[in-house]
């Protein structure tokens, strides 16, 4: 046997090798037949890379029609198909102090986020919210999401589920992340206050979290921030904001749209979901779906032409 016969015969061995272990051999057709026909056969026994694939993001129903009726009457949310989550970017991203550390720091996100559920589900540093709620609302979605939703708390919905965003506000949420291209499987959903605050007695409407309530709660959304590491972060309404970037007053309407920075990840403020079902002026809403578009051109998607069109004068 020659030296060059023997050579491609190790070479050939190797990669087979490698081919059952479950490692691809990316190369071109040219170099494969090239190799094939080295040792007499008529075809590369190995896989080949085929031309990336590229999906059409863009859902194939009117994404206008659709769209504008979602968040006219924000009906029940349907079930989205499966999506496949883009490819991620090294992120910047500074760990937050003051986070818990309830997780192990070794393990997948996943696991991570499994470790750290059952104590804060057993929380009782809040007694008046303990004493109230029916159970602490964790989080909801993909452990490795590259894009954030944190809210402000749970409502009547969301403490009986055990989920974020699963009321009316909630099911509008759930279409205007369909409507980005995605759903709430490739995203992560939580709250800078993970118990239902106490009812005002007498009344039955959800209140706003107190400044105390918040800065108790917080550590547990730091950590699940420190865990999933996002590419962005939406702040749905004031009381997220303010949470997140230890502000008094945010000033919703003047900061929405403009991108803050929360330790290394681009943070967007938007109205809150249940302000657009309050507020049924187009301009509002169009101001809500500019910001997104903005998410997902830092998030490097694509935007069809009929997503920018959304809530913009018919002429």
């Amino acid at each position: 046997m020659s030296d060059s016969q023997n050579a491609t015969d190790i070479v050939h061995s190797a990669l087979h090798a490698l081919h059952e272990q479950g490692v691809h051999f990316h190369a071109s057709n040219e170099v494969l037949t090239r190799l094939a026909e080295t040792t007499g056969q008529k075809s590369a026994p190995y896989p080949t890379r085929s031309a990336p694939q590229h999906e059409d993001m863009r859902p194939k129903h009117d994404l206008r029609a659709a769209f504008q009726a979602q968040m006219s009457t924000a009906p029940a949310a349907t079930a989205a198909p499966a999506s496949r989550p883009p490819a991620r970017a090294a992120s910047p991203f500074n760990e937050v102090a003051n986070a818990t550390a309830l997780a192990p720091s070794t393990g997948t996100k996943a696991e991570r986020l499994a470790a750290m559920r059952s104590p804060v589900l057993a929380c009782t540093k809040c007694p008046h919210l303990v004493k109230t709620r029916t159970q602490v609302v964790f989080g909801v979605g993909n452990p490795d999401a590259e894009l954030m939703f944190v809210g402000e708390a749970p409502g009547a919905d969301e403490d009986l589920v055990g989920e974020p965003f699963v009321g009316n506000a909630g099911q509008l949420l759930t279409k205007i992340i369909e409507t980005m291209g995605l759903s709430r499987r490739d995203v992560y959903i939580a709250n800078v206050l993970k118990c239902r605050p106490d009812p005002v007695p007498g009344e039955t409407k959800n209140r706003s979290p107190m400044t105390q309530e918040i800065e108790t709660c917080k550590p547990y959304l730091l950590e699940q921030i420190n865990i999933i590491q996002p590419r962005v972060i939406v702040a749905l309404g004031g009381t997220a904001v303010e949470g997140l970037l230890n502000l008094e007053k945010s000033g919703i309407s003047k900061m929405r749209g403009h991108w803050q920075d929360f330790h290394g990840i681009p943070l967007m403020p938007t109205f809150h979901p249940s302000y657009l079902l309050r507020n049924q002026s187009l301009a509002e809403k169009r101001h809500v779906w500019e910001d997104m578009l903005a998410v997902l051109e830092k998030l490097g998607h694509p935007i069809s032409a009929k997503q920018s069109a959304f809530f913009l004068p018919r002429g």
